[in-house]
């Protein structure tokens, strides 16, 4: 996005998982979308070993690894746009857009074991719609959640440094300081904390309330929760381009906190600040929406689905 932290600032997100069963609508198999993949794909393979869903450990590694390449893609698509002398240089926000759908495409891909949620604010969300599963039967208790939180962040923090190593010359050759910032985090146009929060707040209230509504009877199986990936995919790159304008679309806190916190540590010639007095609100806001999504699936989704 444009804004007081760079050009081309952008993005999110998570996907769904599998073995969600959402409250509205308790038949629903499976939940839906990116948790699919795995099961899936376990099925018609025979030589896929079948995952022990009850080790944390391997919810942890595919969550990490989810969200690693998320990041990694995410973040290097603005790079690309936003940095000196590359070969994307000023490509636009909406290649951004698209950079960042298909890095979600590629994180859910990977973490099949966990369901893919590689979003606190998609976690948060679904245990405020009622969900008793995540993953592959991991059940949803304190535990999990810390599990399935602490790995999105650490990921995110992995894929910024991959980013950064990927761009290291074009990062030292970029005059602008905001410029380098807002490859690892978003900053907004007009800097207004109060809208800048309802903006990420309405942002991810739609990611999540259409995850979870891929996931809801109306679909079945046979519909858009047999596509896997690239529902969400599509989906992130809508909310980019329809309301990524004012704030760079963070909608996911992992997305953003962990990318801010490698930007303060990683060693990056005339990078400035970390802008942390913002760095707040795509944290607070995706939180608040996601949680907000997974209570308003309750009653409205089996009423207009």
């Amino acid at each position: 996005m444009c804004s007081r932290n760079g050009p081309a600032e952008a993005g999110p997100v998570g996907t769904l998982p599998r073995g969600h069963s959402p409250r509205h609508h308790p038949s629903a198999p499976c939940g839906a979308l990116a948790g699919t993949i795995g099961a899936r794909r376990a099925a018609r393979s025979p030589h896929r070993r079948k995952v022990n869903v009850d080790n944390l450990g391997i919810v942890f590694l595919s969550e990490l690894v989810g969200t690693a390449m998320l990041v990694l893609l995410g973040c290097g698509v603005v790079a690309n746009v936003a940095l000196a002398k590359t070969k994307g240089n000023n490509g636009g926000f909406l290649m951004v857009n698209f950079g960042w759908g298909l890095a979600v495409f590629a994180g859910v891909t990977v973490s099949y074991a966990s369901g893919a949620q590689l979003n606190p604010a998609v976690t948060l969300g679904l245990v405020a719609n009622g969900a008793t599963e995540f993953g592959m039967g991991v059940p949803v208790n304190v535990v999990s959640v810390l599990t399935y939180i602490s790995a999105q962040l650490i990921g995110a923090v992995i894929g910024a440094v991959f980013c950064w190593v990927a761009y290291k010359q074009h990062f030292d050759a970029e005059p602008v300081a905001a410029n380098k910032l807002g490859v690892f985090s978003t900053g907004p146009a007009i800097r207004s904390y109060g809208w800048n929060l309802v903006t990420e707040i309405i942002g991810t209230f739609v990611l999540v309330f259409v995850v979870i509504g891929f996931g809801g009877g109306r679909q079945g199986d046979g519909g858009l929760a047999a596509l896997g990936a690239l529902p969400v995919a599509l989906l992130v790159i809508g909310i980019g381009a329809s309301l990524g304008g004012p704030t760079g679309y963070a909608i996911n806190p992992a997305r953003d906190l962990g990318p801010r916190l490698a930007h303060a540590f990683l060693p990056i010639k005339g990078k400035g600040g970390s802008d942390w007095s913002y760095s707040w609100v795509p944290v607070v806001g995706p939180i608040i929406g996601g949680v907000l999504a997974g209570l308003a699936a309750i009653p409205l989704l089996p009423l207009i689905g």
